[in-house]
């Protein structure tokens, strides 16, 4: 009975009093908050910035500018989601400042979408998000907007302050070499499967 009680007075905090309590500076809250999207967040920041410790830090840096900025929230649409665009845009300022993405802004080599019909037969979710992140840095990114947060060509261009063509061309070179990957694997695991079948 004690148990049942407890939980319902932990539910009993929604996101909203939760902001709320923010706005007023409640160190509880911002500590409450923090806890429940700080997870999420570091995997959206070990997407863009491989070495964890500087995802840690960009991680942080933007919770803490979520902080700065909640009232700019207005209640329209996810918070979550209004954080993570927050996230990610530090993730893109760090990458502008520490790292050179390599943006081609050749066209005249950019293939149609490979099919990727076949990937769930054989690779994990989590394999994929894998190979995605051994992609180089410019691919990776445009990537992620693209793919993962759904961004189109046009936001993409302008976040990252490329033309549309070179966020087309990077995002046809990641799919090329993600195929390119995933074919590289299916054959691996098609000797593993017939070496075992030899075996037995």
């Amino acid at each position: 009975m004690k148990v049942k009680t407890m939980l319902r007075i932990n539910k009993s905090i929604t996101e909203e009093e939760l902001i709320a309590d923010c706005r007023k500076g409640k160190a509880s809250a911002q500590r409450s908050i923090y806890d429940r999207l700080a997870p999420k967040m570091l995997g959206v920041c070990l997407r863009y910035i491989k070495d964890r410790e500087e995802a840690e830090h960009v991680m942080i840096g933007g919770i803490v500018k979520v902080f700065e900025k909640l009232d700019q929230f207005k209640g329209e649409g996810s918070f979550e989601g209004w954080v993570r665009r927050i996230v990610v845009n530090d993730c893109l300022m760090y990458i502008r400042k520490n790292r050179n993405m390599s943006l081609e802004t050749d066209i005249d080599s950019v293939v149609e979408s490979p099919n990727f019909g076949a990937i769930d037969d054989f690779l994990q979710a989590e394999d994929l998000m894998k190979l995605i992140d051994e992609l180089p840095i410019g691919y990776r990114t445009v990537f992620n907007l693209y793919a993962i947060e759904g961004y189109n060509h046009a936001e993409i261009a302008k976040m990252l302050g490329i033309n549309e063509n070179t966020s087309k061309s990077q995002l046809s070179r990641a799919r090329k070499w993600l195929q390119s990957r995933l074919s590289e694997i299916e054959s691996e695991l098609e000797k593993d499967i017939t070496n075992g079948s030899a075996k037995n």
